[in-house]
């Protein structure tokens, strides 16, 4: 077991925590259950995705309903999948998650198993995702490292090591699985250093007087920490497509790039008009990681037939059950508000 850091008392923190969390825990339905399956859904939407966006937006329930358990959910087809995600963006998430089901499907019998080394080598399930599920679900004494909890650790021993470094990484990991192996309810230890970050111990003015490990905290400036390593620049993208209806649908084009596999978005302007593009029906923007994207929606191009095969006209009925990007779902839905030809005519 790696030393425990000399400024962290583990003990006293995850004692103070355990308490503070029995009459301040937030109620989300992840929560109310030790059902590991609808505790892994919870957090593979949560991950690069707000809590309200997955409780307010409905996904978390639409979810569920859609996809009750590992066998429905092993067994579905990939665009029931991939258009249940639509709206929660990284879209590998979601093939992850029912990659994961099938293997727990066909090498488990359909039981997630309670080892943490054997949820650790599930499919794109990473070091925080396994100590979720082992904690939460099953009670194990693993430890965890997100956003919120990387920032509280960092200012209860006050270090200004880059969290995003190497060194820093290794420091958080140790100091989480100090406090952890200190308390007999890792669930709840685990649930309140997140919960602390999301409350009290905010980016921005953070709430000291109320936090109930403030006696422990060695922080002097704790707006200033945790530090990160530099920024990656946004780099700047110009996606160019053409918007081409007849009297049956929509022609649209089948994505075969790693990052939206299987969803259909509006095809590719030809490179060969890339230098005098056709007139622009749409211009909007939208983000994704480091990259600010601008679309530009053009008239068709010229070629009206002989399209590839990952091109074909989706009927106006089916548009809306397709699964696409949602920056490509607003620039289509905008597009066909302005003609005659309306989703779902």
């Amino acid at each position: 077991m790696p030393p425990t850091p000399a400024s962290l008392n583990p003990s006293a923190i995850a004692t103070e925590l355990v308490n503070w969390f029995g009459s301040h825990a937030r109620d989300y339905p992840w929560r109310r259950t030790r059902d590991p399956y609808a505790i892994l859904v919870s957090e593979v939407m949560l991950q690069q995705t707000q809590i309200s966006t997955v409780l307010d937006r409905g996904f978390y329930a639409r979810w569920l309903e859609k996809f009750p358990d590992f066998q429905t959910l092993a067994a579905a087809r990939e665009e029931e999948v991939l258009k249940t995600w639509e709206g929660l963006g990284y879209y590998r998430r979601a093939r992850n998650l029912q990659r994961l089901a099938q293997e727990v499907m066909a090498k488990h019998g359909g039981v997630f198993p309670r080892d943490h080394a054997t949820i650790l080598a599930l499919p794109g399930v990473g070091p925080y995702t396994a100590g979720a599920v082992a904690s939460f679900a099953f009670g194990l004494a693993v430890p965890i490292v997100d956003g919120n909890i990387a920032r509280v650790l960092a200012r209860l021993c006050n270090d200004a090591t880059p969290v995003d470094s190497t060194a820093g990484v290794k420091r958080l990991w140790e100091r989480s699985n100090a406090i952890v192996e200190a308390t007999d309810d890792p669930r709840a230890l685990n649930s309140a250093l997140m919960e602390l970050g999301q409350t009290y111990c905010t980016p921005t003015k953070p709430a000291c007087d109320l936090c109930p490990v403030r006696g422990q905290c060695r922080a002097l400036e704790p707006e200033t920490l945790p530090v990160k390593q530099a920024r990656q620049q946004i780099t700047a993208v110009t996606e160019r497509v053409i918007f081409l209806r007849n009297e049956k649908g929509v022609l649209l084009e089948l994505e075969t790039g790693k990052r939206r596999t299987g969803l259909w978005k509006l095809p590719a302007l030809a490179a060969a008009n890339a230098d005098a593009p056709p007139p622009v029906l749409l211009r909007m923007q939208y983000g994704i990681t480091r990259y600010k994207v601008t679309l530009w929606v053009h008239e068709p191009d010229g070629q009206t037939s002989a399209w590839p095969d990952t091109h074909r006209v989706i009927p106006f009925g089916e548009l809306e059950s397709t699964p696409m990007p949602a920056p490509y779902r607003k620039a289509l839905n905008d597009l066909l508000q302005r003609g005659e030809f309306r989703l779902g005519a």
